[in-house]
């Protein structure tokens, strides 16, 4: 059986310093090499999985086929690498700590104190090695670290490297470590003491970098380079650089241009094999349009951070690149309509409005109003998942004159709930992974939009719900010209719905941002962006 070479990526100074991009270009440098890769992501905290956070301390919660709530990164892997992750390539703290502490309950370790070295760190060992040994034409395990060097929560994980970097042959095994270089702007210069500190606490536990990349505002200069090449004892062409650039997508060619492939060949003793980047050039160009462009309002209550919603900012660029438009998004809070009703009036600069996922109260009148505006405007429409909803409770108060109706995660007492818990989760305690996760089947109606933009009758979309379309309500609603196009596979839950008599009014139950790819955008998405851009071209 193949043993896959392991690649370690740690990160320095900042969180949120663009370790997923980084990973997924290395990634993507040895795919386009023939190599097959796969990747776990490691997260020091002690939840279980990021399905109980909230979007303004994590970022979004990203939903895998098999219906794990996992962290935000692994939206970059599926996006950039093509790949179909799995809950188990998210290893937590908490995961570890909970294994070990089954396993000493039951009597695995009698006799012996527990302690972090050797038990814990065995465990992470077990867990990276039982995703290394799953597919046996697996070249190399990119396993990339959360949080910084010096976190207390991150120091069994470097403990459990190190083990794993002596145990194995020098030449199996690389420790990348993404750095930020400081640019004080009274100065004009770039600082790289910061990543000499961070490479001397790396050292201090047994670490030694391969290789370096440089993350900021700019390119790295020859001077700060020369800099981290002597004080970090790093070589020449193991330094690269990696400023902010227009899109993503252009972080592994970049990189490659730096010699980054032929380095990962030389350091990991792989044959030197050149590498074919031009339909990714081409691919990269469409989302390097900046006209004709799109100006599209995503409305919820998450905004004031940017990954909150950055699948759904994704989706809509790998739509509008497809579409040849530019998409402009402006993230808008829509508690703003709650206190300043007069204000809905400003969305009639938009192309589009999406009403993205969410839970709560906050906002969700805002949202309703948001919709009500979308729909009787002739504005084209998304919602997604709570925006879906929002526009079931919107259509039910104004055209079908339910004028109390909600959802029931809102208001217990509503005299017209058209929206309720699912049956299956009311007798539902713990909140962690207990919601209707992942890939579901959806039947769609004949001749129905969705059936027309997805040309199947069947299709497979992932989900992330408590809370359902009432079924009590349908007659009335369909009653009144919203038609529910498609259903689960038991034909028991509305999964799509649609508005006939509007250039584009459609909602989703399911999160297609999820299953997007930069090659091949969402269908809903896709459509979405197409009306907006007739929108915009009407409008001129």
């Amino acid at each position: 059986m193949q043993v896959p070479k392991y690649i370690f990526i740690c990160g320095a100074l900042i969180s949120g310093l663009g370790k997923g991009v980084v990973t997924s270009s290395i990634g993507t440098n040895l795919q386009i090499r023939g190599k097959k890769i796969d990747v776990i992501k490691i997260d020091p905290y002690l939840n279980i999985d990021a399905g109980t956070m909230n979007p303004y301390e994590h970022g979004e919660t990203y939903v895998t086929s098999d219906g794990s709530e996992i962290d935000v990164d692994f939206g970059h892997y599926e996006r950039m690498l093509n790949l179909e992750m799995r809950g188990d390539q998210n290893i937590t703290t908490g995961q570890v700590y909970q294994a070990v502490i089954d396993q000493e309950r039951k009597g695995d370790f009698l006799g012996k104190t527990v302690q972090v070295i050797p038990h814990i760190t065995d465990e992470i060992k077990r867990r990276i090695k039982s995703v290394a040994e799953r597919d046996s034409e697996l070249d190399a395990l990119i396993i990339e670290v959360g949080g910084t060097i010096g976190d207390i929560e991150s120091q069994p994980f470097l403990e459990a490297i190190r083990q794993l970097k002596r145990e194995m042959p020098s030449e199996d095994s690389l420790l990348v470590l993404v750095t930020y270089i400081l640019e004080p702007p009274n100065l004009k210069e770039q600082k790289t003491k910061p990543t000499q500190h961070a490479v001397r606490e790396l050292q201090s536990m047994g670490l030694n970098p391969d290789m370096i990349v440089a993350r900021g505002g700019h390119e790295l200069t020859d001077l700060a380079k020369q800099k981290i090449v002597m004080f970090c004892d790093v070589p020449a062409n193991a330094v690269f650089s990696l400023p902010d650039l227009e899109t993503v997508l252009e972080a592994p060619l970049y990189l490659d241009k730096q010699g980054l492939g032929s380095t990962l060949n030389l350091k990991l003793r792989y044959e030197d094999v050149s590498a074919d980047w031009i339909e990714q050039e081409r691919l990269v160009e469409k989302f390097l349009i900046t006209e004709p462009a799109v100006n599209i309002a995503v409305t919820g209550k998450y905004t004031e951070i940017a990954d909150s919603y950055i699948s759904v900012k994704e989706a809509i660029h790998h739509a509008a690149a497809h579409n040849n438009v530019n998409a402009r998004i402006n993230f808008i809070s829509t508690e703003e309509y709650e206190s300043n009703p007069d204000k809905i009036h400003t969305l009639n600069e938009f192309d589009g409005i999406l009403v993205p996922g969410g839970f709560g109260s906050r906002g969700a009148e805002g949202k309703i109003a948001v919709i009500k505006h979308a729909r009787e405007n002739k504005i084209p429409f998304l919602g997604i998942c709570y925006g879906f909803q929002l526009a079931v409770i919107e259509f039910a108060r104004n055209v079908c004159n339910l004028k109390d109706a909600n959802t029931t995660e809102i208001s217990k007492t509503s005299e017209h709930p058209v929206i309720d818990i699912l049956p299956e989760q009311k007798a539902v305690v713990d909140k962690g992974g207990t919601m209707r996760l992942g890939k579901q089947k959806i039947l769609l109606k004949d001749d129905s939009l969705f059936e027309e933009l997805y040309q199947s009758r069947e299709i497979f979309e992932r989900h992330r719900h408590r809370y359902e379309v009432n079924p009590d309500y349908i007659e009335i609603i369909e009653k009144h010209g919203l038609v529910f196009s498609g259903k689960s596979d038991d034909e028991k839950r509305m999964e799509t719905l649609e508005i006939k008599d509007h250039p584009c009014f459609i909602a989703t139950q399911f999160h297609p941002e999820f299953q997007s790819r930069p090659d091949k955008a969402s269908i809903p998405y896709y459509n979405f962006i197409k009306c907006a851009k007739t929108r915009s071209e009407q409008r001129k």
